[in-house]
C-alpha cells in the first residue's frame, strides 16, 4: 500500500526501529547539522527533532539516510527490484492487431492508475495565509558555518513551461534571504531554469510553489532525472503504484500534492537576480556565490501541526548518497534500453555521482569502449560525467578494489585515455570556466588485435579448481 502522506512514511520508519525521536532543545543554526552529520556516517536512523529552538514545528532529516530506509521509502523489497517493474514498463511496444490490443489493455489500464488526479480540497491547505505569509515560524537550519545563511534543502518545486504549460517538479536549494524572499537556485542545466529563461524570453513572471514534506514517493521523484516535460508526479505514481493526490494552489496557477506537509506559492520575476550562496555543497566544498532568481512568496499553506522535513548534504557519504544510488539502479534499464550491450554501473559516492562513471560491457568491437564514453556523455545529466571507465563484462563494477586491479593493469595510458570538452555540472569549482570544461575517458577493457595490440594477452591468475576444493574441505584441519 502506497503512504498517504509522511506521517504514515515515519509511522513506519518508527516500527521498522529506523527513527529516533531528539525531545531535547536543539539548535538549528549547525547544531542539527552537525549531530545529523555524525549520523549520515555512521549509517544511522532517521531523526526526528520535536523541540527545536524558535520554532514550535518538529524537524525530520535523514529519512532516506540507508539503503534499508530507500527500499521502505520506495516500497520495494530492493532497488533491483523496482528496476525490473522499469524494465517491464519499458518492454511495452505497440500492439500490431486486434488480439494484441485486447490484450495491451489491462497493462494500458495499469500505465492510466499512475497520472495524478486533482481534488478538491488536501490536508495541505488545513491552514491558509495569504494576507501576510511568512517563513519566520519553520524551522529553517542553517548546514555549514560558511554558509550564506539559512537554506530549505528538500522542497519540492513545481513549475509550469511558459510555452508548453507542462509541469514539472525539481529539488533545489532556497536560501532565505528574509521572511517573503528566498533564492532560487535554479543551475543552468536545471528544468526550472529552462521554465524560467522562457519566461524571461517573454517577459513573464513564473508562478512557483513549493512542496515540503511529501509522502517519500513524491520527494524521490522531484530529484529522479526524468527527460523534458515529462511530469514527475506520473513516475511519483508508479512508484507507489497510486496517482498523486494535487490540489489546486491558492494564490498561483499550480497544483501541490495535497497530502504535503508545507506549501509555499510564490514567483520569481524575469530578469530579477540576487546574490546567493555560498553554500556547502554535497561535493564536500563550498559552492560559489551567483546571481539567481529571486522567489517572492505569496501564500503559506501547511497542515494543522505540521512536519518540517530537510537534509544537509556534504562530504560522502550523506542521505542524498543513498537517493542517488536508487537513481543508478532504477535507472539503470532506462540507460541499457539505448546501450544494450551495457552490463552494469557504478557511480561511487567519492565520485559525487558525476565525477566517476564506472561501467562494464559486452564488447563486440574495436573502439567499442570509447563508443559508450561518446554515448553516455550524450545521456541527460549523464553529460556532467568527469571520468568514465570502461571495463569488460566479467569485471564487478561494486568493488572498488577488482576495478582499480584490472583497469590499472590493462591500459596503456596514452593509448587508452581519451579527452573531450564539453558541460560540466555547476558545481564543479574545478572546471576552467562555470559549466564548461573536460572530460576523461578511460578504456580498461582488454585490447583485441584489430584494436592495434599484437602482444598476447595475459590470463588472470587462478588456483586449481581441485586444489581450492580440497584446501576448502580440510580447511579445520590447518589449525588456521
Amino acid at each position: 500500500m502506497a503512504y498517504r502522506d509522511l506521517r504514515e512514511f515515519i509511522d513506519r520508519l518508527e516500527s521498522e526501529g529506523e527513527l529516533r525521536r531528539i525531545k531535547v532543545p536543539v539548535d538549528p543554526e549547525l547544531e542539527i547539522a552537525e549531530i545529523t552529520d555524525r549520523v549520515s556516517k555512521q549509517f544511522g536512523p532517521a531523526l526526528l527533532f520535536e523541540n527545536v529552538q524558535g520554532s514550535g514545528i518538529p524537524l525530520l532529516i535523514n529519512a532516506f539516510g540507508s539503503s534499508r530506509r530507500t527500499n521502505i521509502a520506495l516500497e520495494t523489497p530492493t532497488l533491483d527490484d523496482l528496476a525490473q517493474r522499469v524494465s517491464e514498463l519499458l518492454e511495452l511496444k505497440a500492439p500490431e492487431g486486434l488480439l494484441d490490443k485486447i490484450r495491451m489493455l489491462p497493462r494500458l489500464a495499469d500505465l492510466a492508475s499512475f497520472f495524478p488526479r486533482t481534488v478538491s480540497s488536501g490536508p495541505c491547505q488545513e491552514v491558509v495565509e495569504t494576507s501576510a505569509p511568512s517563513l519566520a515560524a519553520f524551522p529553517i537550519i542553517k548546514c555549514w558555518p560558511a554558509d550564506a545563511g539559512r537554506y530549505i534543502t528538500m522542497g519540492c518545486v513545481f513549475t509550469r513551461n511558459p510555452l508548453t504549460a507542462r509541469r514539472n517538479c525539481g529539488m533545489y536549494r532556497l536560501q532565505v534571504f528574509d521572511e517573503r524572499t528566498l533564492g532560487m537556485h535554479w543551475q543552468i542545466h536545471k528544468h526550472g531554469a529552462w521554465h524560467y529563461r522562457e519566461g524571461e524570453a517573454k517577459r513573464q513572471r513564473i508562478e512557483v510553489c513549493i512542496a515540503i514534506g511529501a509522502d517519500p514517493a513524491t520527494v524521490f521523484s522531484a530529484i529522479v532525472p526524468l527527460p523534458d516535460d515529462i511530469d514527475e508526479m506520473i513516475f511519483a505514481g508508479f512508484i507507489r503504484r497510486k496517482p498523486v493526490d494535487m490540489v489546486k494552489c491558492r494564490t498561483v496557477d499550480l497544483e501541490a500534492p495535497a497530502s504535503a506537509e508545507i506549501v509555499l506559492e510564490g514567483y520569481v520575476e524575469p530578469h530579477e537576480r540576487r546574490l546567493e550562496g555560498p553554500f556547502g555543497d554535497h561535493t564536500g566544498f563550498y559552492s560559489l556565490e551567483g546571481e539567481f532568481p529571486v522567489f517572492h512568496l505569496t501564500a503559506v499553506t501547511y497542515r494543522r501541526d505540521p512536519i518540517y522535513q530537510t537534509t544537509i548534504v556534504g562530504r560522502p557519504p550523506m542521505e542524498d548518497c543513498h537517493m542517488g544510488k536508487a537513481v543508478e539502479r532504477i535507472f539503470l534499464p532506462v540507460i541499457r534500453k539505448q546501450l544494450p550491450e551495457i552490463v552494469d554501473i557504478e557511480l561511487p559516492w567519492a565520485g559525487i555521482f558525476h565525477n566517476l562513471v564506472v561501467v562494464s560491457i559486452r564488447k563486440r568491437y574495436p573502439g567499442h569502449a570509447r563508443k559508450i564514453m561518446n554515448a553516455i556523455w550524450g545521456l541527460g545529466q549523464m553529460m556532467f560525467s568527469k571520468v568514465i571507465i570502461v571495463v569488460d563484462e566479467d569485471v564487478n563494477v561494486h568493488d572498488p578494489q577488482e576495478v582499480a586491479w584490472k583497469a590499472l593493469n590493462h591500459i596503456d595510458p596514452e593509448r587508452d585515455t581519451q579527452f573531450v570538452l564539453g558541460p560540466v555540472d555547476q558545481l564543479d569549482h574545478s572546471a576552467r570556466l562555470e559549466n564548461f570544461g573536460s572530460k576523461m575517458g578511460v578504456d580498461a577493457t582488454r585490447k583485441w588485435p584489430s584494436e592495434g595490440f599484437n602482444r598476447p594477452w595475459p590470463d588472470e591468475i587462478r588456483m586449481s579448481p581441485q586444489v581450492v576444493e580440497k584446501v576448502s574441505r580440510r580447511w579445520k584441519e590447518y589449525g588456521l
